[in-house]
């Protein structure tokens, strides 16, 4: 059987992380789970130890977190992008809170913030020793090659999710989901698979046919439309020109400079000041990649939009990737000896 081979392969081989519990130690914190889940969406496991750890400490429960201030939790999340995933973090987080604890049914748990079909089944499993199918970019990867599916993704995705349902034990599901995950991160990677180490090998078909490597087949992707804007990065004397982002929408709630719409619109300037332009940055998003033209310049007068901040509070990590981005060309600008507008 592929599951008992390879709950045996994890017994001996499981990863060590921070957030999960060792094979046969019983079940893992929901909250752990839930966290290290939401992190791990879109970022891989080495980006997101470091903030899962810096996490659990400032808030070592789901009711810490819950009365966490907003700009803090954004502030720590700043790096780890896909912003909306730290807007409904908080927003999960105070729902448990307020119902006393993570719900252990899939109904319960689909109906919390930000908590989708596969993160529901991920917790169940792990945290609650439910039999769900548990079905992560590892996984479609595994099974396509178990069973040589053809068939490209994401076309194969009902097919995959059928047949890991028919694999998941009742018994130990939760170590079975991991177990699967750690498969396919260390052994049955993307390129250059260890077919001869792997523990269900003699199951695998793709590996008998030789085309392992070459699987999972993927629909040809569609260029990314191209968007372009400017970031305005304001000085007077010892401050900066910063704004907090609209809750809704690209980087919704961070700390961020004042920037222009991101469709070729040519917006005024938040304040006015000898501006600048320093150069370009790009930066790709999910589904458009961005070009931001930098401008930089020391204020004439009091800003019309965002908020002046001593620079000795300013904190560069608390902005997401692209204004750090755009943070790296202004920086080097010597301060200019002018009045303080603010």
């Amino acid at each position: 059987m592929i599951s008992a081979e390879l709950l045996g392969w994890y017994d001996r081989h499981a990863r060590t992380l921070p957030w999960r519990v060792p094979p046969g130690r019983g079940q893992a914190d929901p909250y752990r789970v839930w966290l290290s889940e939401v992190m791990l969406q879109q970022t891989t496991v080495a980006a997101v130890k470091a903030y899962f750890e810096r996490f659990t400490a400032l808030w070592p429960t789901v009711r810490d977190l819950a009365r966490a201030p907003d700009e803090q939790v954004m502030a720590e999340w700043a790096g780890l992008g896909y912003y909306a995933r730290a807007r409904n973090l908080l927003a999960c987080a105070r729902a448990v809170a307020a119902q006393g604890a993570f719900p252990e049914t899939r109904q319960g748990l689909t109906a919390l913030p930000g908590i989708g079909p596969y993160t529901s089944a991920a917790i169940g499993a792990i945290a609650f020793d439910r039999p769900e199918t548990v079905v992560d970019g590892n996984v479609e990867r595994v099974i396509s090659r178990l069973f040589a599916l053809e068939t490209p993704l994401p076309a194969s995705k009902s097919e995959i999710h059928e047949i890991a349902g028919r694999l998941t034990p009742a018994k130990r599901p939760g170590d079975y989901a991991q177990a699967m995950m750690d498969l396919g991160a260390t052994i049955c990677t993307p390129r250059s698979p260890a077919c001869g180490i792997c523990p269900v090998n003699e199951f695998c078909e793709a590996r008998r046919l030789g085309i392992a490597p070459d699987l999972p087949r993927k629909a040809p992707k569609k260029a990314k439309p191209q968007r372009s804007g400017r970031v305005w990065i304001g000085f007077s004397t010892d401050k900066v020109l910063v704004e907090t982002r609209p809750e809704k929408g690209l980087l919704g709630g961070t700390l961020a400079f004042p920037s222009s719409d991101w469709d070729g619109s040519d917006l005024p300037p938040p304040a006015p000041a000898d501006w600048q332009e320093l150069g370009l940055v790009r930066h790709i998003f999910t589904h458009f990649a961005l070009d931001l033209t930098v401008m930089s310049g020391e204020l004439t007068s009091r800003p019309e939009r965002g908020r002046l901040v001593p620079l000795r509070e300013f904190s560069p990590g608390a902005l997401p990737g692209l204004m750090r981005k755009a943070w790296a060309l202004a920086r080097p600008l010597p301060a200019r000896p002018r009045p303080d507008v603010a």
